[in-house]
C-alpha cells in the first residue's frame, strides 16, 4: 500500500509538534528551575565576616622563644641585659603596680584630707598715733624717739603631721623611697614644706608637698621637689637594685 503525499505531511507535522513540545517543555523547565536557585540565593544570610584577632602585649610580657625569654614593655622589645634609664625606671613603676599583689592585696590607705593652699597671712597694721593736745608751755614738747618696727616672721606652710600621714606598707618600694626622701630633706630649706610620697590603692605613687597632693611626680609644678624626689629615686635604685 502506498502512502500518498497528504498522510506523509500529517505524519511529518505531528512529528514536528511532538519534538517542539518537548524542546519547550525541557526549556521551561530550566528556566523554573533557575530561578528558583536565584530566589535561594537571595533569600540566604550574608556570610559572617571572621574575627581577626590582633596580638595585644599589654603593658608587660615575658615570651618564651625557642628557649631563650624575650621581654616586650609597653608593646616595644627591650634587652633585659642594657636596659635604658627610662626603661629601667618605667620597669621599677610597673613592678611596683604589682607589688602589692604579691604582699596579698592592697593596703588600705586612710582618705587624704582635701589639698588646700594655706592661707596667706597679712600682718595687721600697726594702729596710728593720735595726737593729743598739750597744755600750753614756754618750751614745746620734744617729739618721742622713734620706735622700731616689729618684725614679723613669714608663716610657716599648713603641713600634715608625720604621725597624720597616709601610711603605704612597711617593706614596700614607695616607702623605701621616701625614707631615703626624708633623710635627703632634712636640714634643708624643703624640710619645712612636709614633702612625702605614699602609696595609692592602685599601687601607684602619690606626692604630698604641704597640704596639697599630686597623683604622680610628673604633676608637681616645682622643679626644686622634682629634683629632690628623682634623686631620692636615683639613690634608691642604686642601693636597693644594682646593676639593673
Amino acid at each position: 500500500m502506498e502512502l500518498d503525499w497528504t498522510t506523509l505531511a500529517w505524519i511529518a507535522g505531528l512529528t514536528f509538534v511532538y519534538i517542539f513540545g518537548l524542546v519547550e517543555g525541557r526549556i521551561k523547565g530550566y528556566r523554573k528551575r533557575k530561578a528558583e536557585e536565584e530566589q535561594e540565593k537571595k533569600t540566604e544570610s550574608p556570610p559572617q565576616a571572621e574575627t581577626v584577632t590582633v596580638d595585644d602585649p599589654g603593658i608587660l610580657r615575658l615570651k618564651n622563644e625557642d628557649g631563650a625569654f624575650a621581654l616586650d614593655l609597653d608593646g616595644n622589645r627591650v634587652n633585659p641585659i642594657s636596659l635604658l634609664p627610662e626603661q629601667r625606671k618605667r620597669l621599677i613603676e610597673v613592678l611596683n603596680i604589682l607589688r602589692p599583689w604579691l604582699e596579698g592585696g592592697s593596703a588600705s590607705v586612710s582618705p587624704s584630707p582635701t589639698a588646700t593652699q594655706a592661707s596667706s597671712f597679712q600682718p595687721q597694721s600697726t594702729p596710728s598715733l593720735q595726737t593729743q593736745s598739750r597744755s600750753a608751755s614756754v618750751e614745746p614738747a620734744s617729739p618721742p624717739p622713734p620706735t622700731a618696727a616689729p618684725q614679723v616672721n613669714p608663716p610657716k606652710p599648713a603641713v600634715i603631721p608625720v604621725e597624720d600621714r597616709p601610711a603605704a606598707p612597711a617593706h614596700s618600694i614607695v616607702t623605701q623611697i621616701d625614707t631615703v626622701l626624708q633623710a635627703r630633706l632634712a636640714g634643708t630649706p624643703l624640710e619645712e614644706r612636709g614633702i612625702f610620697l605614699t602609696q595609692s590603692p592602685e599601687g601607684g605613687v602619690i606626692v604630698y608637698v604641704g597640704l596639697t597632693r599630686y597623683n604622680g611626680m610628673d604633676e608637681v609644678p616645682d622643679p626644686e621637689i622634682k629634683a629632690a624626689i628623682r634623686g631620692a629615686i636615683v639613690e634608691w635604685e642604686n642601693k636597693y637594685t644594682p646593676g639593673l
